[in-house]
C-alpha cells in the first residue's frame, strides 16, 4: 500500500468527529495559528471595549454613583480569579471544549453539558446584540434618522454583518486575526484620545460645570450605598470583561497551546482593568455625576455615554466616536463565533452533540457547520426578537450575566475539583488550583444568586413577562432549556457513549497532539 505524509491535522476530522479519536489525532483545527500577541487580540477583541464601555459605563454609574470605578476594579477580581483556574486547566487539559470539557471530566457529563451550553447561549445573544449595534451605530454615521431609526434597514445589515463575519471565521483564524489587530488599533487609538482629551479640559479648566479632578473617595470599596445597586454594578461589569476566555477557546490552535492561551487570557484581562477603569475615571472628571446635561447621573446619558459625549468633547470630529463603537461591535462579532463554534465541535466530538457539529473544514481547518450552525441561529434570534420587541432584545443582553457567571463558576469549581489531589503538595498550587478558583468561584455564584432575585422584580429592566422580570425569565430560561435539550439528547442512541461517561471522562486523553507531527495517509484515505 502505497502512502504519503502529510503534515498538520486538517484531515483527521472526519476521523476524530463523534468517534472518540485516538490519543494524538486531534480534531482537525489548524494547529499553530496564533502567537501569544494574536491570541491576546483576539482576547481583547472578543470583549469588544469600546461597545462594552458604551453600552455600560452609564448604568454602572446609575448603580452606584461615584463608586463607578471601584466596581470596575472589583469586577476584575473574579475574572482574574476565574483566568486563573482556566490557565491551570488549559495547562492540564488543552482543549476547545474548556468549560465543557473540564466541567465533564471534573463533574460528569450533566454538569460538562450545562457548561457548554451556558457558552453558547452567551454567544447567541450577544451576537444579535452585536449586530444590532454595530449596524446602527454605522447607518448615524449618515446622519439621516430615516435610516438609523429603519428597523428593516438596521436588522437586514446586522444580519448581513453576521453573514461576513461567518466567511471570515470559516477561511481561517490567520485572516481574522489580521482584521482584528487593524479593527482593535481602531477602538484603542478612539480611547486613547477620549481620555486624553477629556483630562485635558478638566485640566484646562473647559469641561463643563460639574467636572472634577479624580477624586480618592472614587475608589473606596467600603462606600457602597446599596448590596443590590453594587451586585448590579458587578454583574454589569462582568459582561464588559467577558471575551478574554476565547483566548482559551483557541488553545488547540495556538502555539504552545498549554502555555500561550493561559497568558493570553491573564494579559488580556489586566490590560482591560487599566482600560475601564481609565475611561471610566475620564469621564467621570469630565462630565460629573449631575443628573442633568452631560451628568453620568442623566438617566437620558445612560444607554450610550459616548453618544452623549461625543459632540462636546470631540466637536466636528465626533463620528471618530460613533465608527470606533460601530467598529468594536462588528469586530467582536466575529470574535464572538469563535469559542462558540469550538465549543460545540468538542461536544460533538465527544457525543454530546451529534457528528455533524464535528465537521471540520479541510482546507481550513475550522469548524465550518459549528460556525455555520450558531450564525444562521444567532440570525434567527436577533430577527425574531426584533420582531417581538426592541425591548425584550435589549432585555437579553441584561440576563447575559447569569449565564457568564453560570459558566465560569463551573469551570472555577472544576478546576478545584479536577486537582483536588495536587492542591496541598506545594504552595503555588494551593494558590492557583484552589484558593484562587475557589474564591472566583464563590464571588460568581454569589453574583448570580443576588443578581437573579433582583431580576425577579417587575421594574427591574423593560419588559415583564408571566407576571415577573422579562430579564430573570429570559436569563434563567435560556438555560433551563438547555436541560430540556440536554435531556432529549440523552435518548437519542449516539448520546449513550458520552452520558455513560466513555467517551469523555477524566481520564479521556486529550485529542490535541504535544507537537505538530506528521501524519500519514494511504492513497485510499485511510490513516497509517
Amino acid at each position: 500500500m502505497l502512502a504519503s505524509p502529510i503534515r498538520g491535522r486538517t484531515h483527521v476530522s472526519q476521523v476524530t468527529a463523534g468517534t472518540g479519536a485516538a490519543p494524538g489525532e486531534g480534531k482537525g483545527l489548524k494547529a499553530g495559528s496564533l502567537g501569544l500577541f494574536g491570541s491576546t487580540v483576539i482576547g481583547l477583541a472578543s470583549t469588544a471595549p469600546v461597545y462594552s464601555l458604551a453600552a455600560t459605563m452609564g448604568f454602572v454609574v446609575l448603580a452606584v454613583g461615584a463608586q463607578a470605578p471601584i466596581a470596575m476594579a472589583l469586577a476584575f477580581i473574579p475574572m482574574f480569579l476565574t483566568a486563573s483556574a482556566y490557565r491551570e486547566l488549559n495547562r492540564a487539559v488543552p482543549d476547545c471544549g474548556t468549560a465543557f470539557t473540564w466541567g465533564t471530566k471534573a463533574f460528569g457529563p450533566w454538569v460538562g453539558w450545562m457548561a457548554g451550553w451556558g457558552v453558547a447561549v452567551a454567544g447567541i445573544i450577544v451576537l444579535a446584540n452585536l449586530a444590532q449595534i454595530g449596524s446602527s451605530y454605522l447607518w448615524q454615521l449618515t446622519g439621516n434618522p430615516d435610516l438609523y431609526e429603519n428597523e428593516v434597514i438596521v436588522t437586514a445589515t446586522g444580519a448581513l454583518f453576521i453573514a461576513v463575519m461567518t466567511v471570515i471565521s470559516v477561511r481561517g483564524l490567520q485572516i481574522g486575526e489580521r482584521l482584528q489587530n487593524v479593527l482593535l488599533a481602531v477602538q484603542y487609538l478612539a480611547l486613547i484620545l477620549f481620555v486624553v482629551i477629556a483630562f485635558w479640559n478638566v485640566i484646562a479648566g473647559t469641561a463643563p460645570e460639574g467636572s472634577s479632578p479624580p477624586e480618592a473617595s472614587w475608589f473606596n470599596p467600603f462606600a457602597f450605598e446599596s448590596l443590590s445597586g453594587f451586585t448590579e454594578a458587578i454583574l454589569l461589569c462582568l459582561f464588559i470583561y467577558w471575551g478574554w476566555d476565547t483566548c482559551l477557546a483557541l488553545n488547540e490552535e495556538t502555539k504552545d497551546p498549554t502555555r500561550t492561551p493561559g497568558r493570553a487570557a491573564l494579559l488580556s484581562t489586566v490590560i482591560l482593568l487599566i482600560t475601564y477603569v481609565g475611561v471610566t475615571v475620564a469621564a467621570m472628571s469630565y462630565a460629573g455625576l449631575g443628573e442633568t446635561g452631560l451628568g453620568l447621573m442623566n438617566a437620558d446619558n445612560a444607554e450610550d455615554v459616548f453618544f452623549a459625549l461625543k459632540d462636546a468633547l470631540f466637536g466636528p470630529w465626533a463620528w471618530l466616536l460613533v465608527i470606533a463603537v460601530a467598529v468594536s461591535a462588528i469586530s467582536s462579532t466575529q470574535t464572538t463565533m469563535l469559542p462558540t463554534a469550538r465549543g460545540t465541535l468538542s461536544m460533538a466530538v465527544y457525543r454530546a452533540l451529534p457528528e455533524r457539529f464535528g465537521r471540520v473544514h479541510p482546507k481550513f481547518g475550522t469548524p465550518v457547520f459549528s460556525t455555520v450552525f450558531m450564525s444562521v441561529v444567532a440570525i434567527a434570534f436577533y430577527v425574531g426578537m426584533t420582531i417581538i420587541s426592541d425591548s425584550v432584545l435589549q432585555d437579553t443582553i441584561l440576563s447575559i450575566g447569569l449565564a457568564i457567571a453560570f459558566y465560569y463558576s463551573i469551570t472555577s469549581f472544576a478546576c478545584i475539583w479536577y486537582f483536588r489531589k495536587e492542591i496541598f503538595t506545594s504552595g503555588r498550587n494551593f494558590i492557583w488550583k484552589g484558593l484562587f478558583p475557589f474564591l472566583g468561584g464563590v464571588m460568581l455564584v454569589a453574583a448570580f444568586v443576588q443578581s437573579a432575585i433582583d431580576m425577579f422584580a417587575t421594574d427591574y429592566g423593560s419588559t415583564v413577562l408571566f407576571g415577573i422580570g422579562g430579564v430573570f425569565v429570559i436569563g434563567v430560561g435560556s438555560l433551563a432549556l438547555g436541560v430540556v435539550v440536554m435531556v432529549i439528547w440523552f435518548f437519542f442512541p449516539g448520546a449513550k457513549p458520552f452520558f455513560r461517561g466513555e467517551s469523555l471522562n477524566r481520564d479521556t486523553a486529550v485529542l490535541v497532539p504535544d507537537e505538530d507531527v506528521p501524519l500519514v495517509r494511504s492513497v485510499d484515505g485511510g490513516l497509517m
